[in-house]
């Protein structure tokens, strides 16, 4: 992520800084995040977009050399055996910025987030 000065208030200043072909990954995980949860609260959190629904659903952000996805750990154990090609960590996965992005896995992940988040208003 390129260093501002200012404060990042929006995801669209957000993208603004990264060179374009790392923007267009960014934007394409927007809008498959946008096109499964389409009443989900886009904001900056820590720094990076962030997107809410019934709580916290994922976080992304770009770097120099990965887009990295933030869907909790529970998704990312959920999603073990798909995320066994990507560099991941008990809550993440690195996207390499020289690979296409994982459009339908991102998808599914985010489908199965919104499920969790769903299930916890149901049972308070």
């Amino acid at each position: 992520m390129k260093s501002t000065a200012a404060k990042i208030t929006n995801v669209d200043a957000y993208m603004a800084g990264f060179p374009p072909a790392t923007r267009a990954m960014l934007q394409q995980i927007r809008a498959t995040i946008l096109k499964v949860a389409p009443k989900a609260e886009e904001l900056i959190s820590y720094n990076m977009p962030a997107y809410k629904l019934n709580g916290i659903l994922v976080y992304f952000a770009g770097y120099d050399k990965h887009i990295g996805f933030y869907p909790m750990p529970a998704a990312i154990e959920a999603f073990k055996k798909e995320l066994a090609v990507y560099k991941s960590a008990k809550g993440s996965v690195q996207f390499p910025l020289d690979k296409p992005l994982p459009v339908k896995l991102i998808a599914q992940i985010v489908r199965f987030r919104v499920l969790q988040n769903q299930e916890k208003v149901t049972k308070k």
